[in-house]
């Protein structure tokens, strides 16, 4: 017989109970501001790594390589953003798994959650930004539910180079860059005129020609943000960021993506694109059928007691003919 899958979280005091207006402005629009998220401790725990790897990696010497034509490999190699350091650090993995952004994410794409991906950017004057871009580009699951969390740690605006979005674009499907390696995010030939596109990321608009598919809805706009608001975006959404153009801030967030855990996800950062990275991923909520890891450093996640919510299926016949399920417990 199948069985019933009623998920069901461990209740908590703090929980985030999304509306039903939230979750159609997110599917409808493609992301979703939800303010105040994160509490004042929580800010602060990851506002404090980011000085430390600001002080301790951060050399503002570097100047821009104006031969460069990747802008993405100079901000790596000025270190104004680092990944992963939720797989080496206590504070990122608590950031990752905050239950109350948990709580959003398993409404929107749930009830099943995998965190797959966490990067700290620093953003100093006159550094950061990225072009336009849809996030399924780079990571890939299947299904596709694939979901980002941008995690204001100070006031974000357009000087200091808070994220553009294009409301709707979300309904876009992924626009394949050339010569991208490790499989797609749609059925190959699904699509008489899906082409595709070049140097995506790219600062330039001139050059990243995903910029022409923006070009035909209404202007961007802008999400500024204020320290411990939460913008969740889905993966198809166009959006991208400027340079810091001020002298004397910088643009401290922390952003995470997750996914629904019954995805697969041939992906675990290091490189690996095979046939599975399921087994790196963290199981952050709900429960799953594929392999999954634990957090490393104990971080408490809320998952489903699947004796407690599950049970089998049988079906009962009506009098008029038609069938329908009936609940029977499991003994």
């Amino acid at each position: 017989m199948g069985k019933f899958y009623t998920p069901k979280s461990k209740q908590r005091d703090d929980r985030y109970l999304v509306s039903v207006e939230q979750y159609k402005q997110y599917h409808r629009d493609g992301f979703l501001i939800v303010r105040g998220l994160l509490d004042s401790s929580q800010v602060a725990e990851l506002y404090e790594l980011a000085e430390e790897k600001r002080l301790s990696q951060l050399d503002p010497s570097k100047q821009a390589d104006k031969n460069n034509s990747d802008p993405l490999k100079e901000e790596f190699a000025a270190a104004t953003r680092i990944h992963m350091l939720s797989r080496v650090n206590a504070a990122a993995e608590r950031g990752m798994l905050n239950p109350r952004i948990i709580d959003v994410t398993e409404a929107l794409i749930g009830p099943d959650v995998y965190a797959l991906q966490s990067m700290l950017f620093l953003n100093p004057p006159g550094k950061g930004g990225q072009g336009w871009h849809q996030d399924s580009c780079y990571i890939r699951t299947h299904p596709d539910t694939l979901v980002g969390a941008w995690i204001a740690l100070e006031e974000v605006d357009e000087e200091n180079g808070c994220l553009w979005v294009v409301p709707g674009s979300n309904h876009e499907p992924v626009y394949p860059p050339e010569g991208m390696g490790g499989g797609n995010v749609h059925a190959l030939d699904a699509f008489a005129d899906l082409h595709g596109v070049e140097n995506v990321s790219h600062l330039d608009d001139q050059v990243n020609t995903l910029s022409k598919v923006v070009e035909s809805y209404p202007p961007p706009i802008p999400v500024p943000m204020s320290a411990g608001d939460v913008l969740f975006f889905d993966s198809h959404l166009f959006h991208r960021s400027y340079p810091n153009r001020t002298t004397d801030r910088y643009r401290r967030a922390y952003v995470c993506h997750y996914c629904n855990a019954r995805s697969s996800v041939p992906w675990d950062h290091d490189g690996f694109e095979g046939d599975s990275g399921n087994y790196r991923q963290i199981l952050a909520r709900g429960c799953t059928t594929h392999p999954y890891a634990e957090p490393a450093f104990g971080t408490e996640v809320y998952l489903t007691d699947e004796e407690e919510a599950s049970g089998s299926v049988a079906m009962m016949g009506m009098d008029n003919g038609m069938m329908m399920p009936m609940g029977m417990k499991k003994e």
